[in-house]
């Protein structure tokens, strides 16, 4: 592990919010796979990225209406996770949008004083002509978009290119593959460089085997976002995939009430 001096360590949260059961190993890999953890279902998250007074969101996830249209349990509203952890949803200044399909740009208006920090690529990608295509835009949902058109328009946006220092101990890093604009997050913790790799890769078995998952913009984008992803990491047990339930089994709840609620993913995770 490599020491920053001086640089204090952020408190990483995950806050599972929604569950889909039921998943074939199709609908998590690309191919042909015949290991034994193929079918498995999806949990979905979102992040709290926190140090003293700094707090950081890294997306705001989906709501009821979604739930029901695309046929996901709704555990909570990422605002209500969000206030079990004492923060409050309308106080938060900073949000990281790794990218804005449903699961990942839903809820907007719970945050109302907040900026949102976007790459270009994807902004252009979810508003630009690929969205002609039902099977491209099928991940987005168009009030989620105009929302954040909104958003634009009220300066509460802002746009990064490639790689970009938030704050000593926080970079975002465009990754692309799963959209055009998919970025990652690397914040310095207790115990490294963690990476929360959101749909860089859904599942540990993803990027653990190199091995796509379906819902793809470009197939060579993603592989080498394995890549870029390991790099960015003090080493695999540094990587938080964006939806693999076992993220829940790995890590600790911050307390016993919120166990299968909230886990840290600042402390090493078990084997």
């Amino acid at each position: 592990m490599i020491n920053i001096p001086n640089l204090e360590p952020f408190e990483v949260y995950a806050i599972r919010y929604a569950h889909h059961a039921n998943r074939r190993a199709s609908d998590n890999y690309l191919g042909t796979v015949d290991f034994h953890d193929a079918e498995s279902g999806l949990d979905y998250f979102v992040w709290v990225l926190r140090r003293d007074q700094e707090v950081y969101l890294v997306d705001t996830g989906f709501g009821e209406e979604a739930a029901t249209q695309r046929g996901r349990q709704l555990l909570l509203r990422p605002a209500q996770g969000l206030a079990l952890l004492d923060i409050d949803a309308a106080s938060i200044r900073d949000i990281i949008i790794t990218h804005l399909h449903y699961d990942h740009a839903g809820t907007l208006g719970d945050f109302p004083a907040a900026t949102l920090h976007v790459q270009d690529a994807e902004a252009a990608y979810a508003t630009g002509r690929c969205m002609c295509h039902a099977a491209m835009r099928h991940p987005y949902d168009i009030e989620d978009v105009v929302t954040f058109v909104r958003k634009v328009y009220a300066e509460r946006v802002k746009f990064h290119r490639g790689t970009v220092e938030l704050t000593p101990g926080l970079t975002l890093h465009l990754v692309g593959g799963h959209t055009a604009g998919l970025q990652i997050v690397r914040v310095w913790t207790q115990r490294g460089w963690v990476v929360l790799a959101s749909d860089a890769s859904h599942l540990y078995g993803n990027i653990g085997r190199n091995a796509p998952f379906p819902l793809v913009h470009n197939v060579a984008d993603m592989l080498e976002g394995y890549a870029i992803v390991r790099a960015m990491a003090d080493s695999e047990a540094h990587i938080v995939p964006g939806h693999d339930p076992m993220v829940m089994q790995r890590y600790p709840a911050p307390s016993a009430d919120l166990e299968g609620k909230i886990v840290r993913l600042d402390v090493a995770p078990t084997a």
